[in-house]
């Protein structure tokens, strides 16, 4: 369904941008202007490694993204494969500050890496541990309206409040599944008026903080239902309050009210393939042909895994990235939707 009007909302499939550039996306945030970050990781096969060894690919890819498909650009890459400062191993998660500096999580390093918007290395730290400023898996990242930074500490089963430079602040969660506790915590995102949200991995919900921590109330419950979750992987909250988690093993997206209730789910639309995809596909014609022969391409329109979403408000627009398909769908929320009228 391209547009999907429920509750007085209207979601409206716009495009995907993807194919070069953006191979397995795992996160994503939007920067000023069209510009948009997203984190990419993947094996490929490289040409210094025997035929039948793979490498690790790793990186920030920064576009200009507007409304109108097929003018999306690729401006610059940032970092690339490494365990030296300024490179990435297992980058996860992605937040901006107000100038658009880069802080990227790395799960295998236990660091955050800060970049400049031009791709330029500014610093990087974070040590492997469990006590005040150390990681255990760092995933998810957030930056805060007072510009702190929100960690989550995966394996560690927390979230962590720090300086941009790392200093500890705070931290809350805990091992466990009762109200407040975490199992193996992902996305984490605010709101507005500073309540925090956690994609609450493990425990196959999200769950709403206080900015100091205290349990406010979760979003969905195990299974594949209409609002329920299975290891959802990221959630974010527009201006109007309403919440996006990423339902990572049920292949969607699920939106919530800001109480909470069930709206809709969004599957994935791309039955136009995206610039790029359309590049590669005309590049062979035995794979345009193959693609001519299916039974129904609708599989490909679907999302497969997707593992991080952003809310461009400036946009009104969800942009979800899409990660075992190499690219991302973007959905714009209308408000001034009119239904057609047929009776006239």
């Amino acid at each position: 369904m391209l547009t999907t009007v429920v509750a007085g909302r209207t979601f409206d499939y716009s495009h995907a941008v993807g194919g070069l550039y953006m191979p397995m996306p795992v996160a994503v945030a939007c920067g000023s202007g069209d510009k948009v970050y997203v984190v990419s990781r993947q094996y490929e096969q490289i040409l210094d490694v025997p035929w039948n060894q793979t490498a690790t690919f790793a990186q920030v890819n920064v576009f200009n993204i507007t409304t109108t498909p097929g003018e999306e650009e690729h401006l610059v890459k940032i970092s690339r494969y490494g365990d030296a400062e300024g490179q990435l191993i297992w980058p996860a998660g992605i937040a901006l500050d107000s100038d658009d500096n880069v802080f990227v999580t790395d799960e295998w390093m236990n660091r955050v890496s800060v970049f400049t918007s031009a791709g330029e290395f500014v610093k990087c730290w974070g040590t492997p541990g469990a006590g005040h400023g150390e990681f255990n898996r760092p995933s998810g990242i957030a930056m805060d309206s007072d510009g702190t930074l929100l960690v989550s500490d995966s394996l560690n089963h927390r979230v962590q409040r720090l300086t941009v430079d790392g200093e500890f602040i705070s931290a809350f969660g805990g091992y466990g599944s009762g109200e407040g506790k975490l199992d193996s915590p992902w996305g984490v995102t605010t709101d507005k008026d500073g309540f925090v949200y956690v994609a609450d991995h493990k425990n196959h919900r999200a769950q709403k903080f206080t900015t100091d921590g205290e349990f406010v109330m979760s979003f969905g419950s195990f299974g594949d239902g209409k609002g329920q979750l299975t290891r959802p992987s990221d959630v974010v909250v527009d201006n109007d309050g309403d919440v996006y988690v990423c339902d990572w093993a049920n292949d969607r997206v699920e939106v919530f009210t800001p109480q909470g209730r069930f709206l809709t789910s969004l599957r994935g639309d791309a039955q136009d393939l995206a610039k790029w995809h359309r590049e590669q596909v005309e590049a062979n014609a035995d794979v345009e042909k193959a693609r001519r022969r299916v039974y129904t391409l609708e599989p490909e329109w679907r999302f497969a895994m997707p593992t991080g979403l952003a809310f461009d408000e400036s946009k009104s627009r969800i942009i979800i990235t899409d990660t075992q398909r190499g690219r991302v769908q973007i959905y714009n929320k209308l408000h001034d939707y009119m239904e057609p009228q047929f009776n006239l």
